[in-house]
């Protein structure tokens, strides 16, 4: 995962710098001028992506420092100074997109991800939020750390890390032998089955999976899910949303999953500030 991490840094770099590197600051400034930097938050949010910041720049210039004040996980407000950076200006400013764009993105997946947990934690609820697979390519471990960050729990990495079978999978078999056939394959990882009725859920029971998967339930309907008593805890996925997670957290179902976390988290404003 490491490598895969690194990996991309290089790409986000190499996007930029080509094969002629950052023209204007090769043309504006000596090389060996130094600078500081502050970088400040411009928004109310939760900061994600100290370490991978850090990273970009000694890719870029090792001589480049870097001080955080504040940690992944923490809030910061507007106009807070969230690091301070000193070194070659010219190195500091060829890594201040890259910096930001990684910045930017996974303090946005922090922030709304906090948002949803937030709205559990105001009614106490005891609700999970859970991340789902629907990341951008490449950027998976960063932004279900994000996630975390977040206040938010993991799901599955990918598809080595857990069982999930959902319709696609049955082709025509009964949920018993499906279930079978995976604990028979490895009965180490969790097993989840998803269900999109009632009386399906009735039927997976009886399997007795590690946990049931309420896809596209509305509130009503988790709370008749529970209501019938099943020794196996129950996540709810689809169609949840900011307005009505409130409505859902209510039933205390022990995890919701928000593809949204991931996919469509707004950005977190961030700039880099010559001090």
């Amino acid at each position: 995962m490491i490598d895969i991490i690194e990996n991309l840094v290089e790409l986000a770099l190499a996007e930029d710098f080509n094969d002629l590197g950052d023209v204007t600051s090769l043309a504006l400034f000596d090389q060996t001028k130094s600078g500081e930097i502050a970088i400040v938050s411009r928004s109310n949010g939760v900061l994600s992506g100290c370490t991978l910041a850090k990273l970009v720049l000694e890719k870029v210039d090792p001589s480049v420092n870097i001080k955080w004040h504040i940690d992944d996980g923490q809030h910061c407000v507007s106009g807070q100074r969230l690091a301070t950076i000193d070194g070659p200006l010219a190195s500091i400013l060829k890594a201040e997109r890259t910096v930001l764009n990684f910045l930017c993105h996974l303090s946005g997946v922090a922030t709304y991800t906090n948002c949803f947990v937030s709205k559990l934690d105001y009614i106490g609820s005891v609700t999970k939020i859970r991340d789902t697979r629907k990341t951008t390519p490449g950027y998976r471990a960063l932004e279900k750390a994000a996630v975390v960050h977040g206040g938010g729990v993991n799901h599955r990495m990918g598809l080595y890390d857990a069982f999930l079978v959902k319709d696609n999978h049955l082709a025509g078999s009964t949920i018993d032998s499906v279930v079978e056939k995976c604990r028979e394959y490895n009965s180490d990882l969790p097993l989840e089955v998803e269900v999109d009725s009632l009386e399906q859920l009735k039927i997976v029971a009886l399997a007795k999976p590690d946990l049931i998967l309420l896809d596209n339930f509305t509130p009503e309907m988790v709370t008749e899910a529970l209501a019938l008593k099943i020794d196996i805890p129950f996540e709810v996925s689809g169609g949840i949303n900011i307005s009505n997670i409130s409505l859902y957290g209510k039933t205390n179902v022990k995890y919701i999953a928000i593809g949204a976390l991931t996919h469509s988290a707004p950005i977190l404003d961030i700039g880099f500030d010559l001090i």
